[in-house]
């Protein structure tokens, strides 16, 4: 377990922010589908890529890694056998998208996970979507979780998902683009609707056909073909969430590159919640940045988290700088995430002092005096960063146990702070 030692203070200078990692997971899906080559440029460097990778050479395609890209020869449509179980390690995005594509094979293939994936990442609103559609999928241990088997080929008709989580409906959209005829999808309850939009918005750049009523019903034609494609993947707005508020926190001015605010990404509203609450934030789209300027005075406000519940720990830690009080809402499935993110966040900021009351979708945080404490993440990166930057406007030397965990998604987190000027430093 790597710990982290934090001391407050300022900030200052420029860094560019990671690559998305949906982008990346969606690109080599859509590579492993396509006829031909395709190659992936500025993917994102994290164990979830590593394990998408090894999933899609499963069904056939070949792939090559360099520091600069990913090149993938495409199976134009047709998987071979997946040769064993197929491991998804901490993603839920790897287990659903890859669940439903291994639901256009007619051979079996068995998907797992780690233990989070396993008990913590509900997979029945993509077993129930694919059995709509005359597919055998199970959860093996018949308890809606990993480990799943999956065996098509689904078949043209019409099946019903809850959409609260938005991944297992993009999985499904996904694999009906190349399903053997039209397939229609009614999602109940749709949630996270900016990520549904990221996945349409690939649909688009792909032209497979499709129509969207209301993110509650969708057409998809089926039979497509795609030709592998060349795409460079921008910088992710969930990763820029951290040093934008560790800016903002501390009264410190910070330029932030790699920002393509035309992105579909559905992060990115944090930046106008943040502008809202008072932040001070210049954004050149041209030369896709953004700089964070010094002398806001952050007010508390309610927030409707859906539409970006990534963002939900971080916001809860901004809630403790802001005046006032800050209720964020409609944040439910953040319990169903890497972890129950809702209860841990509330649970450490807690120790640090923070005034916080968890409620079933989400917390009410009145302005709090931070003291840095030793607090734990729940091997969850966005538990680490969220508390890495909290730990830099607090009173005091705060210590993070398990930050090794921010390789998912911000594998240079800590190097890029600390260029930064942030006091921080490994001590196991």
């Amino acid at each position: 377990m790597v710990k982290y030692k934090i001391n407050p203070g300022t900030i200052s200078g420029s860094v560019a922010i990671p690559p998305s990692k949906s982008h990346t997971l969606r690109a080599i899906v859509f590579g492993l589908m396509a006829s031909g080559k395709t190659t992936i440029y500025h993917y994102l460097k994290s164990p979830d890529t590593s394990y998408m990778i090894e999933a899609v050479k499963q069904f056939g395609a070949k792939v090559t890694v360099t520091e600069e890209c990913i090149s993938l020869e495409g199976v134009g449509g047709k998987l071979q056998p997946a040769a064993n179980v197929i491991e998804s390690g901490n993603s839920g995005q790897v287990l659903r998208f890859i669940g439903a594509i291994a639901a256009l094979s007619d051979t079996y293939t068995v998907i797992t996970g780690d233990d989070s994936i396993r008990s913590n990442r509900p997979i029945k609103p993509l077993l129930e979507g694919l059995e709509g559609l005359g597919a055998f999928a199970k959860s093996t241990r018949q308890n809606n979780f990993a480990p799943i088997i999956i065996k098509g080929p689904i078949r043209p008709g019409k099946t019903t998902l809850c959409g609260s989580d938005s991944q297992p409906v993009s999985g499904l959209l996904i694999a009906a683009s190349f399903s053997k005829g039209p397939i229609h999808i009614q999602v109940e309850n749709p949630g996270e609707k900016p990520w549904i939009d990221l996945t349409l918005n690939w649909l688009d750049k792909l032209g497979l056909p499709y129509s969207n009523d209301g993110y509650t019903h969708y057409i998809i034609p089926g039979n497509s073909r795609i030709d592998g494609f060349d795409t460079i993947i921008p910088g992710d707005f969930s990763s820029l969430a951290y040093p934008l508020v560790a800016a903002i926190i501390t009264n410190s001015e910070v330029k932030l590159c790699n920002v393509d605010m035309k992105d579909s990404q559905g992060d990115k509203k944090i930046i106008e919640t943040l502008i809202e609450m008072g932040a001070i934030i210049e954004i050149d789209e041209i030369g896709r940045s953004l700089t964070v300027k010094k002398g806001a005075k952050l007010k508390g406000m309610k927030i409707d988290i859906n539409d970006f519940v990534d963002s939900i720990t971080i916001l809860a830690v901004v809630g403790c700088y802001a005046s006032g009080t800050t209720e964020i809402v409609n944040g439910a499935i953040a319990r169903k995430k890497e972890s129950d993110r809702i209860h841990a966040i509330t649970t450490e900021l807690r120790k640090m002092g923070a005034k916080i009351e968890e409620k079933e979708d989400g917390m009410i945080i009145t302005h709090s005096d931070l003291i840095g404490k030793e607090v734990e993440t729940y091997h969850d990166h966005r538990m680490a960063l969220s508390l890495s930057v909290a730990a830099l406007g607090a009173i005091g030397e705060t210590i993070i146990n398990g930050a090794e965990c921010v390789t998912k998604t911000y594998a240079t987190f800590f190097e890029d702070f600390q260029k930064l000027g942030a006091k921080i430093e490994v001590i196991s």
